[in-house]
Order: structure tokens, then C-alpha cells, then sequence
């Protein structure tokens, strides 16, 4: 059949093998000081490879070729462990290799392919957190940086490949942020409030079913916004005048969320009313570490 296929000047390929390891599927190999392509059934086509030619060797073209199996690619690459298989998989979605993607998901449930970090990855990424948090870089839990891309690769891919639908919003009033919102509003008129840092809502995946469905919404970052004396002013005359029944404060764990979780204990206090608050920690990965009545 034809289909697209790499292909390889060997005249102008140096042997450096800098496309090696960008080659999830395994097509390529040093061999006799020469990047060869091992089989036409392993290439996909798509060129991850192109990129990381210093020499430009690296072409793709139209011809006749063994047809692509991802499930044979899918075996190969098993024993090379987790991080070629997310790459793998990435690299399909990135192309929006559907069909492709899709059967390596199923060869992932079928073959129950552990897909959880190693111990040595989580003591990395505990190393990176705690080295920000005692000084190292910004000196801030909150800004380091994790890409999750690759690992949600695996678990979105899975969910769209059982099923797709449009969870509907439980959003039931406008505007959100704390410094707009009409703390006399008849939205708030004895409603359960939900006090929501600005990154929690994209950190947990299910966050309007869970946290907001029949509530009304504020959301706020105790660290970057500005005016936090309107905010306890806001927030206490949500309590007085507009006699919200409970507060949940829903942050994240790095340290400088717990700010939020301040502001709503300082204007319930300034309010005289002793209503219900909850706290509820979010994990920077959208697990809920901690959902507690204070």
C-alpha cells in the first residue's frame, strides 16, 4: 500500500542518533554507523523524527510500504517502560491520530499496562516541590512548574474513547470574581457559598458537579489579587445582609491558597453570625486532599 514513510540520505546522515530516542514507535537504529529504518510497519509517518536531524537527512515521503500496526508497535514498546509509552501517545493525539490512539488505549486495557509513576519519578517531582518550598528557585510551592500533559494523555484519551459528552455548567449566576460580585445580590440571598481560589475550578475535573451544583460562586487568589480589606468586607456583608447559610472554601495546596480559608474566618467572626465552613484542599493534580467542616 502507499502511504507516507521516513526517509533517510545516508549520505548526509552523520550516525549522531539524536532521532533515536524521538522515535517512540522503535522504526529507527544505528546500524553499521547509519540511522537505518528498521521496518516500514513501525513508522508512522509522522515525522517525530524530522525535527532532531542536525543534517537534514531525515525526509518524509509517498510509497509503497508495509502497512502501520500499532499493536505490534504497542508490544514493542511495553518493555521500554511508561514514559516511551505517554510520549508515544501523546505524539498520536498531537497528530490527531484517532484510530491509532484508540487502539493503543484498548491494547492498554486489555493488556492491564501499568501506567503509574515509579517510585523514583515521585521522589523526583517530591525533591523538585520541596527544594522550591525551602528556598530553591522562586521560593514558592505555587509556581513550580509540572507538565501533566503526557499522563493526561493516557486517562482523557480513555474517557473519550468510552464515551464524549457535554457535562452541562451548574454556574447559576454572573459575575464570579469576588471583587464583582453585589455582596446584597438575590442570588446570595441564603444560599450556600462557595469561596473557589482562581485555580481550583481548572484543577479538578469535575468541579462544577461537585463543588458548585445549587450554589452561588465566589472565586478570588488571596495572592495576587489586590484589595483583600474588600474582600472581608464583601464576604461579611454576604453573611449579615444577604444571610448566606454555609461558606466552602475550596483552595489549593500550595501555601499561599490558605490565604482564602483567612478571609472567610475573619469576616464570619466580623459578622457575628457563626455559620458553617468548610475547607476543602485540592491537590495540584485535581485530587481532593482534604474536605472538612472547621
Amino acid at each position: 500500500m502507499k502511504r507516507n514513510i521516513i526517509s533517510i540520505d545516508e549520505e548526509l546522515c552523520n550516525g549522531c542518533g539524536l532521532c533515536i530516542p524521538n522515535c517512540h514507535e522503535g522504526a529507527l537504529q544505528l546500524i553499521d554507523g547509519k540511522v537505518r529504518l528498521i521496518s516500514d510497519l513501525f513508522c508512522d509517518g509522522l515525522g517525530a523524527c524530522l525535527g532532531h536531524c542536525p543534517e537534514g537527512a531525515i525526509t518524509i515521503e509517498e510509497r509503497e510500504a508495509e502497512p502501520y500496526d500499532e499493536r505490534k508497535v504497542m508490544e514493542m514498546m511495553v518493555p521500554k517502560g511508561r514514559n516511551t509509552i505517554l510520549a508515544h501517545l501523546h505524539h498520536l493525539k498531537e497528530h490527531n491520530e484517532v484510530g491509532f490512539l484508540a487502539e493503543a488505549i484498548a491494547f492498554i486495557k486489555e493488556n492491564n499496562v501499568d501506567l503509574s509513576p515509579t517510585s523514583e519519578e515521585l521522589n523526583k517531582q517530591k525533591t523538585m516541590h520541596e527544594h522550591s518550598h525551602s528556598g530553591g528557585g522562586c521560593g514558592c510551592q505555587g509556581s513550580v512548574p509540572v507538565d501533566f500533559r503526557e499522563e493526561a494523555v493516557v486517562t482523557s484519551s480513555i474517557s473519550e474513547s468510552d464515551q464524549i459528552s457535554d457535562a452541562p455548567s451548574e454556574l447559576r449566576q454572573w459575575p464570579v470574581q469576588l471583587h464583582l460580585l453585589n455582596p446584597r445580590a438575590t442570588y446570595l440571598q441564603n444560599a450556600d457559598l462557595v469561596l473557589a481560589s482562581d485555580c481550583s475550578a481548572f484543577s479538578v475535573g469535575n468541579f462544577h458537579q461537585r463543588f458548585i451544583k445549587g450554589k452561588a460562586l465566589a472565586i478570588a487568589c488571596p495572592k495576587l489579587d489586590s484589595g483583600k480589606d474588600i474582600y472581608i468586607e464583601k464576604l461579611t456583608s454576604m453573611i449579615t445582609d444577604s444571610k448566606v447559610n454555609t461558606i466552602s472554601v475550596i483552595m489549593m495546596e500550595v501555601p499561599c491558597c490558605g490565604g482564602l480559608a483567612q478571609l472567610a474566618k475573619i469576616a464570619i467572626e466580623n459578622s457575628g453570625r457563626k455559620i458553617p465552613l468548610k475547607e476543602v484542599i485540592i491537590s495540584i493534580r485535581g485530587e481532593v486532599l482534604a474536605e472538612d467542616w472547621v
